[in-house]
């Protein structure tokens, strides 16, 4: 058997194990160095993370703080579009009470407006059937034509303002035949008694004491014009009772001293009318 040189082998062996640790040093040191950068990117990424986390939380609030304006605005609009609609509807009912009242309202003052027009009417026209049977007995006792009141206003004053013009013309009243006409329509006096009182009294404005008094009105009242004259004459002759129509008991009234004369007259002037 061969024997082996145990000396040799430790040389060898010695010779061998010094490489073996310095490979094993540099092994270490490399595995360090790598674990610490393993390390540092591991605590960069860690610090990059929270950084980020953080970040990215801000953002979270203020996104959820937009959030929570957003929504509350919209809730205030919602609600103030509400309000507005319920206004609107509250007004729009008020509106329409107080039109359909106004409406109501102009139709009662309408119809209490007909009524009054046809009881107006009514009245008027038992006033003309009044006048027209009295100033027809008057007129016949008088021996004149009696006035037709049934006639409408236009027709009344055309005719009778015709008719007085023709009696008044060359005389100072001439013209004034559509004055004394409506006069007489106003007040349903006879249209041709005044005219005929005016003939009678100073020969148709010729023999005037005061101005523009035809009629020895007052009996000395003076006018300003022929028109006012006219009008308050006539609106006399009712108001005293002398009319509708010429009746003896007026020309005593209205001519104390001679009655007789002055009615006889009066009716002669009034049948040339």
């Amino acid at each position: 058997m061969r024997k082996v040189n145990k000396g040799l082998v430790k040389r060898k062996y010695k010779k061998t194990r010094k490489p073996q640790r310095g490979f094993l040093f540099v092994a270490g040191a490399l595995a360090f160095a790598a674990v610490a950068v393993v390390v540092g990117i591991n605590l960069n990424l860690a610090f990059a993370g929270a950084g980020s986390t953080t970040a990215s939380t801000l953002g979270l609030t203020e996104t959820s703080n937009l959030d929570n304006t957003s929504s509350t605005t919209v809730a205030s609009q919602a609600f103030d579009a509400d309000e507005s609609s319920l206004l609107t509807k509250a007004t729009s009912r008020n509106i329409d009470k107080a039109v359909n009242e106004m409406l109501a309202k102009e139709e009662a003052a309408k119809k209490a407006a007909e009524e009054a027009a046809r009881a107006a009417e009514a009245a008027h026209q038992a006033e003309i059937a009044a006048l027209q049977a009295r100033s027809a007995g008057d007129a016949a006792a008088a021996g004149l034509e009696p006035v037709d009141w049934t006639m409408s206003h236009d027709d009344f004053v055309n005719y009778w303002a015709a008719r007085i013009d023709a009696f008044l013309a060359g005389y100072p009243l001439a013209g004034q035949g559509r004055t004394f006409a409506e006069a007489a329509w106003t007040y349903g006096i006879d249209p041709r008694l005044s005219p005929a009182i005016a003939n009678t009294e100073t020969t148709r404005g010729l023999n005037c004491s005061v101005p523009y008094n035809a009629w020895g009105w007052g009996p000395h009242i003076a006018f300003s014009s022929w028109e006012e004259g006219i009008n308050t004459q006539v609106k006399g002759l009712k108001d005293g009772g002398y009319g509708p129509m010429i009746t003896y008991a007026g020309a005593q009234r209205y001519c104390p001293p001679s009655p007789d004369s002055w009615y006889r007259n009066t009716i002669s002037s009034m049948a040339q009318i």
